[in-house]
């Protein structure tokens, strides 16, 4: 009997100790809640444990189910805060610093995860000035989960604007909630769910997938945690064999090519930046040395230099006189290196590159920054360098991104938000979708759909970035699967509650992550200000597509959102094609008359069909209203 007791109590011990109040992340210190509606506080406790919250002068109770979870909703609150809330079962837990704002649920891929600490050097005193309290991040963990739907994040934290601080900020978020904030002085709250290189399918539930055989059946592929694993060693094993063959084979490494400042007399030369094509070195695989040398007349006194070193394909590790100074493992990081001033001389000095090229096309981008920046100095360093082969091998493995696959980033990054209160969504996603730009509209549709029912609001509005131009430039009109994609968006913009901003002159011809994200996230928040804030009067948008009517041998084009009125900047329109029934497309004449474009070419005697900014670069295109919004590329044919 009295091992009965002992066993009884122990059990009443670990049931006491489990039995205490567990809140998910999001409900934390610091966190914005969304104004105007009864938002949802849930979390844990033993079951059927009573849980009391003390909150504005109100107490809310509730009792945990059999499995212990809890929810219960505060009652609808004005912007305000800071306030505190106090939650008590068998124990307290005080959470303080809360604020009521709007909050917006900010996803997509690399250009919505990009950094502010990637925009240092762009937005230097918008950083150092960043000090809003009322400006808050929620970065959701990059994390995925072909299994279930999680109920809350391995980690999280609620963090405020400051110069330190928003360096973790998504740059595009940021610029959003500083416009919003800036005109109604409102808390804005930033839920950070977004992956680079990440599809649209990742991002959308199971059940939704169903509409998608090929994406439903990966997804029921993976759930086989096994073959991930499987997948996961074989590919480790050979990443490993290609590295290690590159350092045993490496005679840079062997003859310390490093340490050695006469070792590149004899190397042949490259204008750097450069392709390396025509260098012998097309289609390489395998680690170039490369050595720049320069001269200064004395050693300087400033404390700190930067080495910009533009963009590279595909990693490196660099060294000022010998010294290692920074390194990148992949393609996309712009090489921006702080080192201290110490490690220059009076003098010859010598930058060395050692680049490890993994998909045949080593590469230094052009029109990108390649200095030596010290103090109030900048030193050129394009120009000449010497390289010389370390190692030639096979092309680098291949590796599989299981966190890209199918519903796996919707389990993990956006199911445990459903409980939260949110405003609306911002979208910035798309590049992962350009080999299959067709399917796009379907899935965007979907993953709208989805999304408001994951988050129980029919009308949540969805605001979103159509892709900026990207790669080089074509002469002739072509065709694009980014224009395809962009095509796709355009037509998403019929779906209730939807807006699109348009970016086709905020991109770089040679970054897929182009830096201007102040404006990307000024003219989201424009769309916002009119869909959400009640804005109708605003001009939120540049000319969009509205109708097309044929006139003999010329195409006249309606467009809404006029504003101001039409305009072409810098010059004549350009970037208009159009075709006859062969489908061949041939650049057009256009003019602005009384709001209206009036298009036609000799080249076409019966035009059907037109196209505007149709290209994955349209560099030229120019159609404005007189706000400074630039069109939305279109395709549109005569209907019959």
């Amino acid at each position: 009997m009295k091992k009965f007791s002992i066993v009884l109590s122990l059990l009443l011990l670990q049931v006491c100790c489990f039995a205490q109040i567990r809140l998910p992340k999001l409900i934390s210190n610091g966190m914005v809640l969304q104004r105007g509606e009864a938002v949802k506080i849930w979390g844990w406790a033993a079951p059927s444990e009573k849980v009391e919250i003390d909150f504005l002068g109100k107490k809310y109770q509730v009792v945990a189910n059999e499995e212990g979870e809890w929810t219960t909703r505060l009652a609808a609150q004005r912007a305000g805060g800071p306030y505190q809330m106090v939650l008590k079962a068998s124990n307290t837990i005080v959470l303080s610093d809360i604020l009521y704002g709007d909050v917006w649920l900010c996803s997509g891929q690399s250009n919505m995860e990009l950094e502010m600490s990637r925009l240092v050097d762009k937005y230097p005193t918008e950083i150092s000035n960043a000090k809003n309290n009322k400006i808050r991040q929620f970065l959701v963990p990059d994390e995925y989960d072909f299994n279930k739907e999680r109920n809350d994040f391995v980690i999280g934290i609620w963090k405020s604007a400051d110069p330190n601080t928003v360096l973790q900020f998504s740059g595009t978020a940021y610029f959003f909630a500083k416009t919003l904030y800036e005109k109604y002085k409102v808390p804005i709250g930033i839920l950070n769910a977004a992956l680079g290189g990440s599809p649209a399918q990742a991002w959308i539930s199971e059940s939704s997938l169903k509409g998608f055989p090929v994406y439903y059946n990966e997804l029921q592929q993976f759930k086989n945690q096994r073959l991930i694993d499987s997948m996961q060693r074989k590919e480790s094993e050979q990443s490993k064999e290609w590295y290690s063959y590159l350092y045993k084979n490496d005679l840079g490494l062997i003859q310390a090519w490093l340490r050695n400042d006469e070792v590149s007399v004899n190397w042949p030369t490259i204008d750097v930046p450069s392709n390396f094509k025509g260098a012998a070195l097309d289609k390489f695989n395998g680690v170039i040395w490369l050595k720049k040398e320069f001269y200064l007349k004395s050693k300087p006194t400033t404390a700190e230099a930067k080495l910009l070193l533009g963009t590279l394909r595909d990693a490196d590790s660099t060294f000022v006189n010998g010294r290692f100074v920074g390194n990148t493992t992949y393609f996309y990081p712009p090489r921006r290196y702080l080192f201290s001033s110490d490690l220059l001389k009076e003098g010859k000095n010598i930058i060395t590159v050692r680049l490890v090229v993994n998909n045949g096309n080593p590469e230094f981008l052009k029109d990108k920054p390649y200095q030596l920046i010290i103090g109030e100095d900048t030193l050129s360093v394009a120009g000449q360098w010497s390289y010389a082969v370390g190692v030639k091998s096979n092309p680098a493995p291949s590796s599989t991104f299981f966190r890209w696959k199918a519903g796996g980033l919707y389990n993990a990054m956006i199911a445990p938000l459903k409980n939260y209160n949110i405003k609306g969504v911002v979208w910035y996603q798309g590049e992962s979708n350009t080999g299959n730009p067709k399917e796009y509209g379907a899935l965007v549709r979907s993953l709208i759909a989805d999304w408001r029912g994951t988050f129980a609001k029919p009308k949540l509005s969805f605001i979103y970035l159509q892709l900026p131009n990207f790669m080089e430039a074509k002469v002739m009109p072509s065709e694009s699967a980014w224009a395809e994609l962009r095509e796709q968006q355009r037509q998403l913009a019929d779906v209730p509650h939807a807006a699109m901003a348009v970016g086709i002159d905020l991109g770089e011809w040679n970054d897929i992550h182009p830096l201007n994200k102040k404006e990307v996230g000024r003219r989201l928040a424009l769309q916002a200000q009119r869909i959400v804030y009640g804005d109708v009067s605003l001009t939120s948008v540049g000319p969009i597509f509205k109708s097309l009517i044929k006139d003999g041998k010329r195409l006249i084009v309606n467009f809404s959102n006029l504003g101001g009125g039409l305009i072409a900047k810098d010059g004549s329109l350009k970037h208009f094609a159009i075709a006859g029934a062969d489908g061949k497309y041939f650049w057009a004449e256009a003019r602005i008359i009384k709001n209206k474009v009036i298009v036609w070419s000799t080249s076409v005697v019966n035009p059907i069909t037109i196209r505007y900014a149709w290209a994955d670069n349209p560099a030229s295109a120019n159609l404005y209203n007189k706000e400074g919004l630039p069109a939305s590329p279109f395709q549109a044919s005569v209907k019959k």
